[in-house]
């Protein structure tokens, strides 16, 4: 970064500039836990649901509305003027231009920064379970997020929001070609605002018995489908011998923190197949993860587990707000070969999708 802020051309000086981004974005993370924590303690857990608008992708809640105000102001008084951004961010519909510098023309923009202010809403608004603030960046590439895709991203940044009993949150973030090396984990103390590190490591198990294996079907839409989709994988990964099957699942209502739990090592895979049944017949419209959800996958595959589709290619969609995104996450390279098979031959027998 030079003098005026701008990003110099030398791959060290890129390096540079990226970490220099990721402390401003882990910095943006720890305002909205600051400011959404302050919200609930005056106001009440009971005053997050309330349901305070309706956006393209999703429903927004008064906790979402607290977290988007954060990111307005915090860009406006904190983001460089040599690092020209545009925002995509759930809650802003995609034809809504938000630049900063304010004024930017979005073609004049060096980076796109994509961000979920709070994903887990549900979670948190019922002090059930963590939520997540995620935030990423990717290079411009020309007139507007359009020609920005989920491949393209450079620098992924996870910040816990924690339940009002919880002691200490996380913050990991990682820089794409580092490894786990250039993954940066830390657990901070709320009260005293000290940070410890850790490391961020992901199972390096190669099959599903015994431990916590996925995939999302937490509402009702479409959850027939999905589970017929998913006994096809179990009976293909663990064929029944007379006994009961030790697989184990966890329905985290939040992407981000759905991707953690493989990072940190504590789950050995989740899926996300719900874009794939909506619109069959008797399913319809159903609930899906966006690219906002999924934009801090680069936390994993940094940390050396394997973010893809449901077939094994890159999850490839734009960074925007409303494209619907299937994926599989797994620990390690050895057990996605283990399980990839049975997933695209349990979508060919059931939905009729061949691989691709």
């Amino acid at each position: 970064m030079d003098q005026n802020g701008a990003i110099t051309s030398s791959t060290s000086t890129r390096r540079d500039d990226l970490d220099g981004l990721r402390g401003l974005l882990g910095a943006l993370g720890i305002s909205i836990r600051e400011q959404v924590c302050l919200h609930r303690d005056g106001a009440g857990v009971g005053a997050l649901g309330r349901v305070a608008g309706l956006v393209a992708a999703d429903v927004i809640y008064e906790i979402d509305r607290v977290s988007e105000h954060v990111v307005v102001e915090w860009f406006a008084a904190h983001w460089p003027d040599g690092h020209p951004v545009r925002i995509v961010m759930e809650g802003v519909d995609d034809d809504v231009v938000l630049t900063y510098p304010a004024g930017t023309a979005p073609d004049a923009v060096r980076w796109i920064c994509i961000i979920d202010p709070i994903d887990g809403t549900r979670n948190l608004m019922f002090d059930k379970r963590a939520a997540w603030v995620l935030a990423a960046l990717a290079p411009a590439g020309g007139d507007g997020p359009a020609v920005a895709r989920l491949p393209d991203i450079e620098l992924a940044v996870m910040t816990e929001l924690p339940t009002t009993k919880q002691g200490w949150a996380d913050q990991v973030s990682a820089r794409r070609g580092a490894g786990p090396g250039g993954v940066d984990a830390q657990r901070i103390d709320l009260r005293s605002g000290v940070s410890q590190p850790f490391r961020l490591s992901p199972s390096q198990t190669t099959d599903v018995e015994h431990g916590f294996c996925s995939f999302a079907h937490a509402l009702p839409d479409g959850k027939t489908l999905l589970a017929e989709i998913e006994a096809e994988v179990w009976d293909r990964l663990v064929p029944r011998r007379g006994r009961g099957r030790s697989v184990f699942e966890d329905q985290y209502l939040c992407s981000g923190g759905q991707l953690y739990e493989v990072a940190s090592g504590r789950d050995r895979f989740v899926g996300d197949l719900r874009p794939l049944v909506a619109g069959r017949s008797g399913v319809g419209t159903v609930l899906s993860a966006h690219p906002y959800d999924v934009c801090a996958a680069l936390v994993l595959s940094e940390s050396g587990g394997v973010f893809e589709d449901p077939w094994g290619g890159p999850v490839d969609v734009p960074l925007d707000t409303t494209s619907p995104v299937a994926f599989m996450a797994y620990a390690n390279p050895e057990l996605a070969a283990v399980v990839r098979p049975a997933v695209a031959a349990a979508l060919e027998s059931v939905l009729g999708i061949a691989a691709h």
